[in-house]
């Protein structure tokens, strides 16, 4: 079974993508970028900023299936410099209290919108979504 979820509190998809796929016990969040849900607008600030707003949509996320970071088993960061690895990391790791996911970090070209950096994850749901 596959089901699309979908969230107001989390930016639209500005492509043909759902913002997170339910297949079985297994949640999979389309990869984010730092927009604001209410502007549709990309945060010109620091990757640490952006980091933030993007970890903010994904808990949007997760929470629409009743889960919560500690459901997350798999993250995958895409960074256009590299140099913003210390700065994202901080962050980042400051949105999972015990036992972090498994992780990849990649430096990509580019990313929509002139985006710093993207993060898409996996969660395993072993709850019932509310």
């Amino acid at each position: 079974m596959k089901k699309a979820v979908h969230t107001e509190k989390a930016p639209k998809p500005v492509g043909p993508y759902s913002q997170g796929i339910r297949a079985g016990d297994l949640l999979f969040l389309s990869g984010q970028v730092a927009i604001d849900p209410c502007t549709g607008k990309l945060s010109s600030g620091s990757a640490g900023e952006q980091t933030s707003v993007i970890m903010e949509n994904l808990r949007a996320i997760l929470q629409a299936e009743a889960l919560d970071f500690s459901d997350v088993v798999k993250t995958t960061i895409f960074l256009t410099d590299m140099a913003d690895f210390s700065e994202v990391n901080k962050i980042y790791g400051g949105f999972f209290n015990s036992n972090p996911p498994a992780r990849s970090t990649l430096q990509v070209a580019a990313l929509p919108l002139g985006a710093r950096l993207e993060i898409e994850m996996i969660a395993v749901c072993t709850r019932q979504p509310i």
